[in-house]
């Protein structure tokens, strides 16, 4: 590269770079009753998870694909589940044919205790006859006392056919439950941040398959100096204006002012302005707008949250929003070329 070459691209560079200076330095001012930071557009974070430990069977989804609440999104291996299943509607069968069994065996002591009440309460009217003798009398007494016995023992295992029926019900009603929950399903509306697990792989009790971002969840963290923080009490109205649409000012409001002071993070504020106690802030969208723009939302990008913290102040003119263009940055989502 020759000598004059590199000179032109120093004289390029401190060109431009004065002329960002100016720019930045000739901005106006912020008016009295307003306050500003530095921050990035966040969204909240949601974790799709397996309840039971297991194996997975599907993944349905990539990163960057876009789901509803409710939809399916990953199934796991049910087949040992399936196995159980089908062996307590087994044992729920076997458990009715029990039951069956002894209520037939009921009604058999039961007849039999009939009989034999009747045949001793006969043989004690015939004792006074003299028909009868006493002893007659006592072995049917002794008969009517059996066959009771037998009809309260076989009544006793009809009960206990009950039991079982309802614990192997109880079983086979946990193993569905178990069936159900191994098909997961988004809890909300939402983007696939990051797919954390793939077919096959086996999983813990909890272990994450997917991490969502909340699309009706959008905001922007900016710290405050405790001058101004006091002033501004939540429900303020504010405004987010992103480094990558700075014409489109976006409608906010304050919706958590931190009760607890802090140092400024390095990656916020100016070295001197580190020295200085602020709070932490936090904007939100509003959830009904981000309806419209939900495929456009990208967190992470950097940003300027404006507070106004005087009602009677008016908002600058550059800080006054308009309507946003349908096409103002290419949608977020997953999928190539149709």
């Amino acid at each position: 590269m020759s000598r004059r070459l590199i000179l032109i691209v120093v004289l390029v560079l401190a060109v431009g770079g004065g002329g960002l200076a100016w720019y930045l330095l000739s901005r106006p001012k912020l008016p009295d009753g307003f306050a500003a930071g530095n921050g990035r557009l966040e969204a909240t974070q949601v974790y799709v998870a397996a309840k039971y430990p297991g194996r997975i069977k599907e993944v349905l989804l990539n990163e960057g694909d876009n789901v509803e609440a409710g939809q399916v999104v990953a199934r796991m291996d049910v087949e040992p589940l399936e196995a159980q299943l089908r062996e307590a509607q087994a044992e729920i069968v076997a458990a009715q044919d029990s039951r069956n069994v002894a209520l037939a065996q009921t009604d058999v002591k039961k007849a039999d205790y009939t009989f034999a009440q009747k045949q001793y309460q006969r043989s004690r009217g015939l004792v006074t006859k003299g028909a009868v003798s006493e002893q007659e009398a006592e072995v049917d007494q002794a008969r009517m006392l059996a066959t009771k016995a037998e009809l309260v023992g076989s009544q006793a295992s009809a009960t206990q056919t009950l039991s079982k029926i309802a614990a192997a019900q109880a079983t086979a009603e946990r193993l569905k439950a178990e069936i159900a929950d191994a098909v997961l399903v988004s809890p909300i509306k939402a983007r696939v941040e990051t797919r954390l697990a793939e077919p096959g792989e086996v999983l813990a009790s909890g272990g994450r398959v997917y991490s969502l971002t909340d699309l009706s969840d959008v905001y922007m963290y900016v710290f405050l100096p405790e001058r101004v923080t006091g002033k501004v009490p939540v429900g303020s109205e504010a405004r987010i204006v992103l480094d990558a649409a700075p014409e489109y000012p976006i409608i906010a409001y304050v919706s958590f002012v931190s009760p607890m002071a802090q140092f400024t993070p390095k990656t916020v504020e100016t070295q001197e302005e580190r020295h200085d106690l602020t709070f932490r802030v936090k904007l939100q969208i509003d959830k009904e707008r981000l309806k419209a723009f939900g495929p456009l939302v990208k967190t992470g990008i950097p940003g300027v949250g404006y507070v106004r913290f005087d009602p009677a102040a008016s908002w600058p003119k550059d800080l006054q929003t308009k309507p946003v263009p349908a096409n103002l940055w290419q949608a977020t989502g997953a999928g190539g070329p149709k």
